[in-house]
């Protein structure tokens, strides 16, 4: 029998929290595009991601409903005249991950705007990509988001990708009371109505991150992109707990003082495997005979398949993502109703804290669509994002250990990272201190004539983004005792990172053990699909780790005057 311990501990963990015993199966594991069979301790907890919630049956009726019961503003209909000029913003490929089957939530979207404007009399209308510093999404990823009648009606004179570095594309409205610079596209400020059709795929998208990010320029986003405004967010999937997000609504706020902006936010569930691999999304205790010879299956094809034909496979396979929820309107209150659908979807409640987490980090990021998962990205995939995926409280306890699985390759697409390869092997074999690197190179990479002229002409990220993503793992490597990569193919990627590595994951969670104990707590996030946790501690531990009273709590970017430091 059990005992009486794990019989309580069964009835208070989430029913989507699982823990080993001997009849446990193995679990899927993800490394980059290969799928790990792995045999866990006993006693270690697994964390599945929620089903995904049912999707709203008509969209369209849903969108049409939305924007005509808008949040604290007019109807939709009511802010159109003939003859305005209308600006209509959309958020890019970074999200949803993969991309969701078509027809594109934003396509469905564009079709109700679009009629709705024609049918008012206006025909002054500009589609406009939010993709501020990430690279410009290509004619054929452009149609692909909005369909073929629309791509073919507005491209390329009035269906483009905002562009950063235009000369005299960007306006600065002022400052925040935190002396933070608030820069948007001259698009946006020229026009009568901005209409931001944004995707909520996790809590830190949408609101007014939408416009104030989507459509600013590097000077912009040196607001709150920097090591300073990342140490004092807490959480970047809960936004009260984010400096960065208080950084950011300030900015949004002035711009809503100078810009009727209209927002259409959607959220959506989390299916991102269905069909043929919809056994991917299932626990592995509910796979049928079927289920575990289709998975013996795809795992047999995938180790005789060379790894950029197994990139190319997994990035065709759309995801079958479902609408669960649409509100318009004003941006906050618009953004909140929005937020509390995307918690109900993406947070697992667990009990307590891990010494050890243990995360698979697969195929993919919101910046290697179509491309391959480059050592700076898999660092921030496992500081930066698994780490992060939690309401303020880290899944990870202070000095635990983080075991990912990756080969960890020393490869970069020289089309989309450019600026990628240098920062990797140039700045960090010689500093991967964050503010060294902030100070002392970040401006040197923004403002490189070509990596400027990459990212203007061609598909490539801003010469400053990899500086961002280094950033991006600052909580995570300040917060970790210890990273181990497993089953990396070279010893200086793992090392240069600052990672031990081993060949097995049994092998590291020895490592693991050793430095923690061998009675240590170890939790697997079981990803994909995505799944974020919400970690109950008593009200004393919450307050210590959320660092009540400290200047950062509720959202404050910086101290003031810190936005002159390292400026012109």
């Amino acid at each position: 029998m059990r005992s009486l311990d794990r019989l309580r501990q069964s009835y208070d963990e989430d029913s989507q929290v699982v823990v080993q015993d001997r009849k446990s199966p193995p679990r899927m594991i993800f490394s980059d595009s290969e799928i790990l069979l792995e045999e866990l301790p006993i006693g270690t907890r697994v964390v599945f991601s929620n089903p995904p919630i049912e999707p709203l049956s008509n969209w369209r009726a849903a969108i049409r409903w939305a924007i005509n019961h808008p949040e604290q503003s007019d109807p939709l209909h009511a802010k159109l005249r003939p003859g305005m000029k209308v600006l209509i913003a959309m958020d890019d490929i970074s999200l949803p991950l993969p991309p969701m089957r078509t027809p594109d939530v934003r396509q469905i979207m564009l079709e109700i705007v679009l009629n709705l404007l024609a049918d008012s009399g206006v025909d002054d209308v500009h589609l406009l990509v939010a993709n501020a510093l990430h690279r410009r999404m290509t004619p054929q990823e452009m149609q692909r988001m909005v369909g073929r009648k629309i791509f073919d009606a507005y491209y390329p004179d009035r269906y483009t990708n905002h562009d950063a570095e235009e000369p005299g594309g960007i306006v600065e409205l002022g400052e925040t009371e935190m002396h933070e610079k608030v820069r948007i596209s001259r698009k946006a400020t020229e026009a009568d109505l901005v209409i931001y059709l944004n995707v909520n795929f996790v809590p830190m998208d949408g609101g007014h991150k939408s416009v104030g990010t989507g459509l600013t320029d590097y000077l912009g986003l040196r607001a709150h992109h920097t090591p300073h405004a990342i140490r004092e967010s807490k959480s970047y999937m809960e936004p009260r707990h984010s400096a960065l997000h208080g950084s950011v609504n300030r900015i949004g706020r002035i711009i809503d003082e100078h810009v009727d902006v209209f927002h259409i936010e959607t959220c959506l569930n989390n299916q991102m495997f269905d069909g043929p691999l919809g056994f991917l999304g299932k626990r592995e205790e509910d796979f049928t005979d079927f289920d575990r010879t289709a998975l013996a299956g795809l795992r047999w094809t995938l180790s005789k398949t060379p790894r950029s034909l197994r990139q190319q496979i997994f990035h065709r396979v759309p995801a079958g993502y479902g609408l669960i929820a649409v509100a318009a309107g004003k941006t906050e209150p618009a953004h909140e109703k929005i937020l509390e659908a995307c918690r109900k979807q993406c947070f697992v409640r667990v009990k307590g804290q891990s010494d050890i987490l243990v995360c698979g980090i697969p195929y993919i990021s919101p910046y290697n669509v179509n491309s391959i998962l480059n050592p700076l990205l898999v660092q921030v995939m496992a500081c930066g994002y698994f780490f992060n995926m939690n309401r303020g409280i880290p899944l990870v306890k202070k000095g635990g250990t983080l075991i990912l699985t990756h080969p960890c390759m020393d490869e970069f697409d020289p089309v989309q990272h450019p600026s990628y390869i240098e920062f990797f092997h140039r700045l960090l074999p010689e500093t991967t201190d964050a503010m060294e690197l902030h100070h002392k190179y970040e401006r040197e990479f923004a403002q490189n004539p070509s990596y400027v002229h990459l990212y203007r002409k061609g598909n490539a990220y801003h010469g400053a983004h990899p500086f961002y993503m280094w950033y991006w793992g600052e909580n995570g490597r300040a917060h970790l005792g210890q990273v181990i990569a497993v089953g990396t193919e070279n010893q200086h990627v793992p090392k240069l990172l600052g990672w031990e590595r081993a060949d097995t994951l049994a092998e590291a969670i020895d490592m693991a053990r050793g430095r923690q104990g061998r009675s240590a707590q170890m939790t697997l996030m079981h990803h994909p699909p995505m799944v974020m946790t919400e970690v109950a501690v008593s009200a004393e531990e919450e307050a210590r780790l959320l660092g009540e009273g400290e200047p950062h709590r509720g959202g404050a970017a910086r101290k003031p005057g810190y936005a002159a430091q390292g400026e012109p």
